[in-house]
Order: structure tokens, then C-alpha cells, then sequence
């Protein structure tokens, strides 16, 4: 509901594209700071820090319906996000080196996601309670508090063996403390010189960012087909609205959770992992292209639909990427890794954003998917990976 919130207190999309670009630029500033932390004194803690930060940031949402203020939200928002890209992936998959599992790391991420997914299918629900019943979208930031709560003590329980390598004061103090944090930084470097890496995290951080840059429109086209539809015409038109995409969201994350957990299967019909890659990005270029012709057109069931099945995509490729990067990656420093994946894609939201929100003011946004959809067939020579070389 972000952007049917920003849109309820007056913002153009021009500007909800800015606000989602200052959140990126500033996630970016933080990334690679916060990835080191992370894998220099314990991934745990900087979960925590990120669960402090997402709560402050809705608390501001709440109380403060100010454009400005809104941009300091979105900077603590954003350093919520750096602590958190890349650090709980590297926790999962410590977990299965520890564990010896390392071969299932597709199947088990992808039942993670899939599993996040069936959370956020009833959050949905519970959010389009919220607002049939209070007549606003912002109530949703101060319900949120309660379950980042809830994920913040969670995380405290962790063990402590999910910390990763880290340097304790008693074994090292501060030249130890120097040396890890240059060799972490090294190997980060280190990961940038390799093609295969340096492929692959433009693959995902293009293809990942473009979702993250359209995702959200859903919203907007989900309230245009709710006034449209001769249902629920007795009630208020936000009532009608929390109904519809309330209902939508729900379906959508159940399904997206089903796709998220068959990831590894669809993977492995394809001739090998690189293969599906490069044409689930393909598709998923084709399917935004789609979507914005048919809102065009005004075809918004169709396009919603079309829409629904990119989201789907999204969660079968997911998975993909993050099991190709870790063959490439070493598990030492595979937070610093994910969180540079993370950096690229935070440019590639903050350059993409605002370039949605203007088209979308001039020419809607279907035409501005369209537009999208291009930008991204244009860098796909740069982006498309490789199977890698023994």
C-alpha cells in the first residue's frame, strides 16, 4: 500500500519516484560499511540494528505527514535496509555449510522465500483490514511496529554460530580488529575482478532493481480496476479499493510463494543454471512489456494478471541468482558479496525511479513500464551470464 499511502497524502509520482530514489542512494552509502560489519563482528547484531532502524522509520511515517520529513524516514528507512541485504542470506547460508547442505542452497532459499512469501500473502489481509476499517492507509506503518518487534527478539536467539568469522576484543584488539576488516575488504574487492561474478550481479542487480522499481505500481493500477468494477458500490471508494487490492496481494503472495519453493525444480529442466537466468530475465523483460501495453490500452485484468505472473517470475529467478553467486563467492565473506550485489541494485532503483515516476505523471503507467521494459533489453548484453568454466 506505499504508494497508494504517499498518493493519499498528495505526492505526484515524480515524487514518490524521488523519495524511493533517496532511499536507494542512501541504502547504497550504507551498504558496504554494514556488510563489513556484519561479517567483521557478527551478523546477528546487525539484524537488530536493521529492525531499530525499519522501526523509527515507521514511526516517522505515522506521526509526521510531511514531504521532508519523509525524505529523513526514508535515509533511516534505507540504513535498516543496508544492515539487512545480504547479512540474513549469508546467515542462511552458513547455516547449511555448517550443516553440510550446501548443495541444497536453491531448494532451501527458495522454500525461505517461499515461505516469507505466505507471511506477507496474510499480512496483506490483515492490512486491508486495517484500512477498510480506518479509512487510511498510514495505519499500516504502526501496525507494522508489532511484528519487526516480534522479528527483533527473534533474531536475539539466533546462535551465535550464524555470526560468521568475527574478531573478539580478547583474541586480537585492535590491530586484529584492522586486519580483519582489511582483508574483508580485499576479498570484496577481489570479487569484482572475476567476470562470472561481476555478470552475475549485474544480472541480478538489473533485473532485481527493475522489479523493485515497478512492483510497487501494482497499487495504482489495482485502485483504477476498483472504481471501475460495478462491485461493492455501496460502500466508499477506499473501502472498495482495500477490498480489491487486499484480495489481489493475497493471491499473489500465495502464489508467489508456490513459485519461490519450486525455484530449484524449474531450475534444473533448464540445461544448466546460467541458462535459466538469463531467459527467466528474458520473460520477465517481456512481461513488464506486456503489462504496460495492456494498461495502455486499458486492459487493466489482463494486465493485472500479466503483472501477477512477473511476480512470480521474480521469485522462481530469485532464488536462482543467489544460489549461482554462491558457487562464485566464498562463504567468508559472502555477506560483503550479497551487499555489494545489494549496492549495485540500490543504483540501479535510485537511476530507474525517478525515470517510473516522471512517465508515469506524463504518460501513465502503462507507457512508463513500457519504457522500463526497454531500458532493460538494453543492457542485457551486459548482464546475461555464463556457465562457468572448470
Amino acid at each position: 500500500f506505499i504508494i497508494l499511502f504517499f498518493r493519499e497524502m498528495g505526492l505526484s509520482f515524480l515524487e514518490i519516484g524521488t523519495l524511493f530514489s533517496i532511499r536507494e542512494i542512501a541504502t547504497n552509502v550504507f551498504e558496504i560499511p554494514t556488510g563489513i560489519i556484519a561479517d567483521s563482528f557478527g551478523r546477528r547484531m546487525s539484524m537488530v540494528f536493521s529492525f531499530i532502524s525499519y522501526i523509527i522509520s515507521f514511526l516517522m511515517f505515522f506521526f509526521f505527514p510531511n514531504f521532508i520529513i519523509y525524505i529523513f524516514a526514508m535515509i533511516i528507512f534505507a540504513s535498516g535496509e543496508a544492515f539487512r541485504t545480504g547479512t540474513h542470506k549469508a546467515m542462511i547460508l552458513e547455516y547449511l555449510k555448517i550443516n553440510n547442505l550446501t548443495k541444497y542452497k536453491v531448494d532451501y532459499y527458495g522454500h525461505t522465500r517461499g515461505w516469507s512469501q505466505f507471511g506477507s500473502a496474510i499480512s496483506s489481509l490483515i492490512a486491508a483490514a486495517l484500512v477498510f476499517y480506518s479509512g487510511s492507509y498510514k495505519i499500516i506503518f504502526l501496525a507494522s511496529i508489532v511484528p519487526y518487534v516480534a522479528d527483533l527478539i527473534l533474531m536475539l536467539t539466533y546462535p551465535k554460530e550464524l555470526d560468521g568469522e568475527i574478531i573478539k576484543e580478547r583474541e586480537g584488539g585492535k590491530k586484529k580488529f584492522i586486519h580483519q576488516i582489511a582483508v574483508t575488504f580485499k576479498d570484496f574487492i577481489f570479487i569484482f575482478k572475476s567476470k562470472y561474478i561481476l555478470k552475475a550481479l549485474l544480472n541480478s542487480a538489473f533485473y532485481d532493481g527493475t522489479f523493485k522499481t515497478v512492483k510497487d505500481y501494482l497499487q495504482p493500477i489495482l485502485k483504477q480496476y476498483a472504481i471501475m468494477i460495478p462491485i461493492f458500490i455501496y460502500m466508499e471508494k477506499e473501502k472498495r479499493i482495500s477490498i480489491v487490492v487486499g484480495f489481489v496481494y493475497f493471491i499473489l503472495f500465495l502464489l508467489t510463494s508456490f513459485s519461490s519453493r519450486n525455484s530449484d525444480r524449474i531450475s534444473k529442466r533448464m540445461r544448466s543454471l546460467p541458462t535459466a537466468i538469463n531467459v527467466a530475465y528474458l520473460v520477465g523483460m517481456g512481461l513488464i512489456a506486456i503489462t504496460g501495453f495492456l494498461i495502455h490500452l486499458n486492459l487493466y485484468i489482463l494486465g493485472i494478471i500479466v503483472f501477477v505472473v512477473f511476480y512470480m517470475l521474480e521469485n522462481i529467478k530469485r532464488p536462482m541468482n543467489l544460489g549461482y553467486l554462491s558457487d562464485l563467492i566464498s562463504s567468508r565473506v559472502m555477506a560483503s558479496g550479497l551487499s555489494g550485489e545489494s549496492q549495485l541494485k540500490t543504483v540501479v532503483v535510485a537511476i530507474l525511479s525517478p525515470i517510473m515516476g516522471f512517465f508515469a505523471d506524463k504518460i501513465g503507467v502503462g507507457g512508463a513500464l513500457m519504457v522500463i521494459a526497454g531500458i532493460l533489453l538494453i543492457v542485457f548484453p551486459i548482464t546475461s551470464v555464463k556457465r562457468i568454466e572448470e
